[in-house]
This record gives structure tokens, sequence and C-alpha cells, in this order.
């Protein structure tokens, strides 16, 4: 089961903080259809937030075919963002992890690693073919 965490200094909203987390399990496959998200109450409790802010961020993965709600059940997942990647996901995981140590060794921080991670996304991405 997912466990969530925000960033209270991030400047996404919390709900969407949440939104963002359920995705990237899907994509990971650490969420997949037919698992059961955390219940709201269990949630709002556990990060000390309003449940309405968690409700919202289920009915958004509601509203994108995520997920669905069960009267009286709970919330479920219904859909999966995992591409033909996700068999490939546990080694590059693996290296990642070696890497990240290396990083730190090195003195990195983690917004170093951040800063140095999307800064390489955004200078090495291949545009796709839209035609």
């Amino acid at each position: 089961m997912i466990e969530f965490v925000l960033d209270g200094r991030s400047r996404v909203a919390t709900y969407m903080q949440l939104v963002v987390q359920v995705k990237q399990a899907l994509r990971v496959g650490l969420l997949r259809p037919g698992d059961q998200l955390p219940k709201v109450r269990d949630v709002a409790e556990a990060l000390a937030i309003n449940p309405n802010t968690v409700l919202k961020a289920y009915r958004e993965l509601v509203l994108e075919g995520l997920a669905e709600g069960r009267p009286g059940v709970g919330t479920f997942v219904t859909g999966s963002l995992a591409g033909p990647s996700l068999g490939h996901q546990a080694q590059l995981r693996d290296e990642l992890v070696a890497w990240l140590e290396r990083a730190e060794a090195a003195g990195m921080s983690p917004d170093d690693v951040a800063a140095l991670i999307e800064t390489t996304i955004r200078g090495t991405r291949v545009p796709h073919d839209l035609s």
C-alpha cells in the first residue's frame, strides 16, 4: 500500500501532491488496478490534513479514470500508468541507488541531485514525432 509524504516547502497544492504520488506509484508498479487506496480518514490523520483534501485528491484520480470510489468500502485503483519499461525498472532502480550513493559521497544534497536530474532530462529529451 502507498504511504503518502507531504513536502511542506512545495508550491504544489497538498491534494495534487497526493495525486502525483499515486500516479508515480502507478508508473512504477507499486499500485495496480484492484488495489485499494488508503482510507481517507487514515491519510488525513497520518498527514495531519483536512479529510476534504484527501477526498479532493481521490476525486481527481476518479475524474482521470485512475480510481473509483465504492461507497462504504473505499477507493480502488482502476487504471494503470505502467508502460512497457516496467520490466526494466528494477535493474534501473538498482543502478540509480548506486548512483545516488556516489552523488551523496561526492557531497551532493538532495536539491543538487534533483537539479542535476531535471536539467539533464530537459537537455537530453528527444522530441517525439507527433505527425
